[in-house]
This record gives structure tokens, C-alpha cells and sequence, in this order.
């Protein structure tokens, strides 16, 4: 099992979806954990009898909403262990980053924009961490600028971060929200109007969570997928 956080303040919700999504496709059992504040996941996964906390399954994929660690969500299934082959965190304060272990993840992802606040609130997150984290930026922006990547970098100075050298880009196009909103009322699932750097940075993120020997089934169950898309 890969436990992978996706951490900061950054609206992230469809992203980790959709990513679970391929990985789904490619027959991995994947749970989604909404530990964040606001649990949004509550409001654009559709659910028969939503209560104070729950697990819902939406397109193949169980999302996790109002538990506050593994052992209550282990209990609400009956049983003492989590049998995924991936589990997959949205976190966007520290008492979640810390209740679900996430310093001992496989990956930890952190997602933000350039806003001030993003950037701010989500390194806030990592705020009282006594170890040294490796994270892999994860940037929504309309422009890739390198003095933008550089001012998070002094930002984040003061905490005890390790950036991978590489990072993952989504674009902020209208066309791509307009094409999450949709998805989101027909309660479905669609890459196919999604822009294609946002599909490429999405496969990008699932081909490194499922490794390079299912990388080619990933890739054939996806194209499968996306032929049957109406």
C-alpha cells in the first residue's frame, strides 16, 4: 500500500480525484481521505445519507470524509487493516498531516498557486515539523515563472522542506474549470475536456505513484477509458 499526502491550503480536491481516478482505471483500489477543513470533497461527491463522517464509493473510488485517523476509518469498514493499494490524502492543516502520519508517506505532494495565501497558509501547514520533508511542488499558474518559483523557495526557508528538483504544472485556463464544473453536475468522471497539459500533468503525477513496470497498463486502460467517454 502507498500512502501519498497532497498538502496545502490550494483548492485540490478535483486534482486528487481525477488522479485517483487513473489510478482506478488501472485496477488499483484506491481510497481518497478528505482531511481537510472544509471537507469540500462532502459537497461535489454525491452521497445517498451523508452524516458527520462516512465513506462513499464515487466512480470505483471510496473517499473517506470526517474521520480524523486510520483507525476510525478502519473501524467504519470492520475490519483492523486498510486494504488499498493506494491511499491518497488531501490535507490542509497540520493536525491532519500529523494525525495520518504523513512524514512516513510514500509521496508527499505540495499543492499551491502563487497567491500569497496559498503559498502562506500552505506552508503554515508544515509549521512544527521536527523533521526535514520531501515535497514535490505542485503549481497551478497561468504563466511558469521562475521568479515565482524562486519567491517560494525564500518563503519556505524557515521550514524544514527538501523540494524535489523537479515540479508539476497545471495550467489556470478557463476551459479546464469549466470542464470540472461540468463533471462535477453530472456527477461523472471526464478527462476528455480537460486541456491536455492539465491531462499530462495529471498522468505525470499517476504514472510516478504507480511506477515505471505499470506505466504501459496505465496507459492502455486509460485510452480504453477515454474511447468510451460520451
Amino acid at each position: 500500500m502507498k500512502r501519498v499526502g497532497f498538502i496545502g491550503a490550494y483548492n485540490k480536491t478535483d486534482m486528487i480525484i481525477y488522479i485517483a481516478k487513473m489510478l482506478s482505471i488501472a485496477d488499483k483500489k484506491v481510497l481518497i481521505i478528505d482531511a481537510t477543513t472544509e471537507q469540500k470533497a462532502k459537497y461535489i461527491v454525491p452521497t445517498i445519507n451523508p452524516t458527520f463522517c462516512y465513506i462513499t464509493n464515487y466512480e470505483e473510488i471510496d473517499i473517506a470524509i470526517g474521520f480524523n485517523d486510520y483507525e476510525n476509518i478502519a473501524k467504519y469498514l470492520g475490519t483492523t487493516q486498510l486494504e488499498y493499494d493506494f491511499i491518497l490524502i488531501d490535507a490542509d492543516n497540520s493536525e491532519a498531516f500529523q494525525n495520518f502520519y504523513m512524514i512516513d508517506n510514500y509521496k508527499n505532494y505540495f499543492v499551491t498557486s502563487f497567491n500569497l495565501y496559498s503559498i502562506r497558509k500552505g506552508l503554515q501547514i508544515l509549521n512544527g515539523i521536527n523533521q526535514t520533508i520531501s515535497l514535490t511542488k505542485v503549481i497551478f499558474s497561468k504563466e511558469i515563472l521562475e521568479e515565482e518559483n524562486e519567491y517560494l523557495d525564500y518563503l519556505s526557508l524557515e521550514y524544514k522542506v527538501m523540494w524535489n528538483n523537479y515540479r508539476v504544472y497545471f495550467p489556470l485556463e478557463l476551459g479546464d474549470e469549466s470542464a470540472i464544473i461540468d463533471n462535477q453536475r453530472l456527477s461523472r468522471i471526464k478527462f476528455k475536456n480537460l486541456s491536455s497539459q492539465y491531462r499530462e500533468s495529471l498522468m505525470y503525477i499517476a504514472e510516478e505513484l504507480i511506477g515505471e513496470n505499470e506505466i504501459n497498463k496505465l496507459l492502455k486502460a486509460l485510452k480504453n477509458f477515454e474511447k468510451g467517454e460520451l
